[in-house]
This record gives structure tokens, sequence and C-alpha cells, in this order.
């Protein structure tokens, strides 16, 4: 199949997006979506089911519907059962800000309960600025894809200093990059109002949405805009009511008690990991593993490295044994093949992933102050000094030149009852976030995997309880009665080495 054809620039001011893409549809009319081959990124589903892609053209300014305009790469599965089994469509958003959501129609239907395959259409879609849509490029950022990195965690004012020079750098790297006048209108709340462009593109009455991680956040603020139009909604691994700056600072500080977890549960297997045999003593073997790559780098992996990886690892316990080895093998022969993530962090995806997710965060509400950044780091510090930092993404909107005055709006008392899905112990999004959501969102209904580390739930990680439940909310309507609490699976098994 041929591939949709990629943008020959990145958008680089508003002038040359009015240049380059085509006049205004009149407003009372829905744009256009038609569908066929997909990019190679997107990947075939097993036969009989099927893939196909179109690009739907919207104002990139809601409030000017004649100005400029961009468009949105959309994907579509068709459900596979009879149509009086057809329930509409179901928007899919993997999370970021800056995940690409064109393929994932495709692997998280998969994913999905035979009963919801049947019953929607599951539709994704590259956000604006991401993947197919416009994507943004912020360049060096600041130097985060230098190889090694800065050590992330500054300590004493000369590292501060320098760690606050990066993210003005970062700042106006995103700016000179993507431009500027482009840079408020890439937030989730322009993103919302696209997702309500796909939905009428589409000829449908209603909304049906799965978000995970910030696609809680993108469906939150879809139901803030149009809760007349919300149809079934699905928040899983829900990102808290907060500005991103507090959101992040909250993430590292769960991130501290995930790794004490982590540091528990490889001590209790001594003979399988070889890195001590209590919590103390494998908490020293790993900052002599992350203190070594910061006095010598090995091809390229230092500590910013070394944390990148820890971060990563720590979401989901799957994860953690590859964790442990990688350490041991660090310790045993300073090789680091096993901490290194099998993707590129600097390849294209994850440059614009970086730079969207900086540019969204930073478009969503007002930024902090940089000695407020300073401060923070400091108490993180005194909880333990050598934390994971990785999470702090919005510090650059700091020095941000588009300074929005208020928050992305969230949830709102007319929206339907919503489904909120959380690990009760989730490090990435901590379940802090669900229960302080739920308050914006009422006659909402909470379902907690218990005993859970790990992020993202629904379609995840494999509990009948959860999957039946979220199932039967997006089949049948069938909203519980109360809050829903599933047991889960406790720590991970170890496996043979």
């Amino acid at each position: 199949m041929s591939a949709l054809p990629r943008p020959t620039a990145l958008l680089c001011a508003l002038a040359t997006v009015a240049a380059l893409l085509p006049t205004a549809t009149p407003a009372r009319a829905a744009a256009s979506l038609t569908f066929g081959a997909c990019p190679d990124s997107v990947p075939r589903p097993p036969a009989p089911d099927r893939v196909e892609c179109g690009r739907l053209t919207v104002p990139l300014d809601r409030r000017h519907p004649s100005g400029p305009r961009i468009e949105i790469a959309v994907s579509r599965v068709p459900a596979s059962g009879t149509p009086a089994e057809r329930r509409g469509i179901l928007l899919v958003n993997p999370g970021g800000p800056g995940g690409s959501g064109l393929p994932y129609a495709v692997t998280k239907r998969a994913k999905l309960p035979a009963s919801v395959r049947r019953s929607y259409d599951v539709i994704g879609f590259d956000p604006r600025g991401v993947g197919d849509s416009a994507p943004v490029d912020c360049g060096a950022m600041g130097g985060l894809f230098a190889a090694p990195g800065t050590d992330p965690v500054p300590v004493g004012p000369r590292a501060e200093r320098t760690y606050l020079t990066s993210q003005r750098h970062m700042a106006d790297d995103c700016a000179t990059g993507a431009g500027a006048r482009l840079l408020p209108y890439l937030s989730t709340e322009q993103t919302a109002y696209d997702m309500d462009a796909i939905r009428a593109a589409l000829g449908e009455p209603r909304t049906n949405f799965l978000g995970v991680s910030y696609g809680s956040y993108l469906g939150a603020a879809y139901a803030a805009r149009f809760a007349h139009r919300v149809g079934r909604m699905v928040l899983d691994s829900v990102v808290g009511p907060w500005d991103w700056y507090d959101f992040d600072v909250i993430q590292s500080r769960a991130l501290l008690r995930a790794r004490d977890t982590f540091l528990g549960w490889t001590a209790a297997h001594p003979d399988r990991f070889g890195l001590g045999g209590d919590t103390a003593a494998v908490r020293r073997s790993y900052l002599r593993v992350r203190q070594g790559l910061a006095a010598r780098p090995v091809d390229g992996f230092g500590p910013a490295e070394f944390d990148r990886a820890v971060y990563r690892a720590l979401g989901r316990t799957e994860r953690w044994s590859g964790l442990a080895d990688g350490l041991r093998a660090y310790l045993t022969d300073g090789a680091v093949d096993g901490l290194r993530p099998a993707s590129a962090f600097d390849s294209p995806e994850s440059r614009t992933y970086e730079a969207a997710n900086r540019i969204v965060k930073c478009a969503d509400g007002p930024g902090p102050a940089p000695h407020e950044i300073v401060a923070d780091i400091r108490r993180i510090r005194r909880l333990d000094p050598q934390p994971v930092l990785t999470g702090l993404e919005a510090t650059t909107c700091a020095y941000w030149q588009h300074r929005p005055d208020r928050r992305t709006p969230l949830g709102g008392p007319a929206t339907p009852p919503v489904l909120l899905v959380a690990s009760a112990h989730d490090p990435v999004t901590p379940i802090r976030g669900a229960h302080e959501l739920r308050e914006l969102l009422p006659g909402s209904r909470l379902i907690t995997l218990e005993h859970d580390y790990s992020h993202g739930v629904f379609a995840s990680r494999g509990n009948v309880c959860v999957d039946g439940a979220v199932a039967a909310y997006l089949v049948d309507a069938r909203v519980p009665e109360a809050d829903v609490r599933c047991s889960g699976p406790g720590l991970p098994l170890v496996p043979a080495s």
C-alpha cells in the first residue's frame, strides 16, 4: 500500500501555515474525511479486519475558523460486528502529550475485549503537532538529545543555574523551531476541538472515547467543551486536574515510592539478581551504577540516559527484571546494553514526541517561576538525595514565550457518567489524580486495580474484573452502581535467569 505523504516542511510560523494550507471551509459545513491507504507507520490488523486512513482539515485557531488551517491524520478500524451491534465510534488516545494515535487504533484495538471490537469503529488520530498532523520540531531542545546528557539532578547553586539555563535554551529552541506564533495553538483545548471535528466529519452524534494517561486529560478537556456530545468515556491512568508543572512534581515523588518498592522486591531475590540481600544493599548497588556512569559514561550512556531508563522501567512491572539485570551487568562487566532502551531516544519520532510534549504542556496553562523550580528540586532531594527527575518536563514553561493566563478547563457538571480506571500504585499517574478529577465529573465511577504497580490498566493488564466492567459500560452503557475494586497481580514474579 502507498503511504500518505508526510509534510515536506515543518510549520515554522503562522504565516507559513497560512501560505501552505487550503482556505477555510465555511463554518456551517462539516469538513469531509475520505479514507484510503495508511502510512507505513500504521500496522495492518489481521484479516478480515482492515485499517484505513485519511486527513481532516481544521482551523489552526478555533476562534478564527476562516483563518489558517492544518491537517489532522486519522485512522479507522471498522467494527467487526453486525449493524445491530454497532455503538458508534470510539476515539482513542495513547497519552503523552506527544503520543501518536494513528497506529494506536490498530494496536490498542487488538487488546480490547471482543464485544468492544464488535461494537465500535475504533478511531485513532495524531493530535496536532504530532506524527502526521503538522509535526513540530524544537531542534536541540537545550541539549536534551546530547549523548551523554548533562546530569538531570542539579546539586548546588552552580548546577541549579546550569539546569535553569538549559530550560531557557529549550524554550528558545521551541520558539525558533516550531514558530513562536504557532505555540499557543498546539494546546489540549484546541485538540479537543479537533476531536469534535472528527466526530462531525464522520456524521456521528456522540463521541465515545478511550484516553490513557495524557489521554485522560484530553478526554476531560473535551467534556469541558462538548459535554452534550460525550457518549461513553473511559479515562484510564488518570492525570489529575492540576497545572502540568504541579503534576510533574507529584509524579517525581511517586517515582521515589515506586523505586523503593522495586529495590525491596529486588532485595527479596538476592540469588536471582545478586544486588544485595536487603533494600539498603540494593540501593547501594543502584547508586554505584549511577555514580559510575556519572563519572565515566559508557558509549554515550551517562546519568541522564540512566535516569530515563529507570523512569521507563518503573512504569511497568514487567520491566523490573530487565532493570535489575542491567544493574548487575554494569557492576559485573561495565556493560550498559541491558539498561539501554531498544528504541533510539533521538529518533525523528522521539524528537517530535519530546517537542510536542513541552509545547502542549506550556500551552495548557501557566508555568512555574524559576525560583519555584529550584525550591521544588531541593525539596525532592531532601526526600531522597538521588531522585528521578526525568518527568519534570514543564520546567521549561518558566521561560516560554507564550504565557497562557488560565489553565485548560476540565470536566464539568453537565458531563454524562464517565468511567475512571486507575492502578493503586501507578508511579506515572498517581491514583490521587483519579480521585481529584472525579470531583469535576459528577456521576463518574472509579475502577481501581488493587495491588498493582503499573501504568495503563484497561485492556493492558489482562485483568478480567477491570476489562469486564469497562466492556459492560462501553457496550451496554452499564454504569457501576458504586466504585469498583478489582484484585490485582501484586509484585511481579521473578523469571528464571
